[in-house]
């Protein structure tokens, strides 16, 4: 589920349930949205399941970290607009660095399915989406935004994990290989890009431990990986997005 925050006075939350691999329940969020909206931040997330897909066919990764996410900023669009300053934030991770998105083959179909790789290129579409969407949406005062929010402790995105000897870096506590955070330390970086006034006007970017990332370095779990940044993927991710979309809604 996402929370959202209509303008209903101070202190005052709602919530409402959205599952992010069903699209008609992304819809139907959409469809009841009222008001601008200032703040979107897109954090929800799974990683690195057995293979599961939606009912349209999708990897599940795929289908609720990149699919779900876009259709749902997508859609509110108008809404973002009409905020006239409003900020989107795409939370991703540094497992973007182990691999691009697989164009010829996103669902695994005709590959052998590693839960990695289909971990690997979801996060790396977030940072992609944050690329093409910060271009096409600057004229709307939209700034996007991608982050890496560390490795955060008491947290069930791990649950499916179990042998863990093939997976990209240490998961022991101790390790330094990745940004080891408790919940607040994770959702900093987040609050930096969706709140502060450092961040105004900043858009087509990538942070992480609250400063923007330089270039990924071989050998450290640090930085941006170059085909995360690449335009061209972007926007061939962006039309890619649509029309798996829209070959969804056709079949509904």
């Amino acid at each position: 589920a996402e929370e959202f925050f209509p303008a209903s006075g101070p202190g005052t939350v709602h919530a409402t349930m959205l599952d992010l691999a069903d699209q008609s329940s992304v819809r139907a969020f959409v469809d009841a949205w009222r008001g601008p909206l200032h703040i979107l931040v897109l954090n929800a997330g799974v990683m690195a399941p057995p293979l599961q897909r939606t009912k349209e066919g999708w990897e599940m990764q795929f289908a609720t970290n990149h699919l779900g996410h876009f259709a749902l900023a997508t859609g509110l669009h108008g809404a973002l607009t009409a905020a006239r300053g409003a900020r989107v934030v795409a939370v991703s991770s540094v497992g973007h660095v182990n691999g691009e998105v697989l164009f010829d083959d996103i669902n695994f179909e005709h590959h052998p399915y590693d839960p990695w790789a289909a971990y690997s290129q979801s996060k790396t579409a977030n940072v992609l989406f944050a690329v093409e969407a910060s271009r096409r949406w600057a004229s709307d005062l939209i700034s996007v935004n991608a982050l890496n929010p560390g490795r955060i402790t008491s947290t069930r995105l791990g649950r499916h994990i179990g042998d863990i000897s093939h997976s990209p870096a240490s998961f022991d506590p101790t390790s330094t290989d990745v940004s080891w955070k408790n919940i607040e330390q994770g959702a900093a970086t987040s609050v930096l890009l969706a709140a502060s006034p450092l961040t105004e006007g900043v858009t087509g970017r990538y942070f992480e431990d609250c400063n923007e990332a330089g270039p990924h370095q071989p050998g450290v779990r640090r930085g941006v990986a170059a085909h995360a940044l690449d335009a061209r993927h972007a926007a061939r991710l962006w039309q890619t997005s649509l029309d798996m979309l829209a070959a969804a809604a056709t079949t509904v």
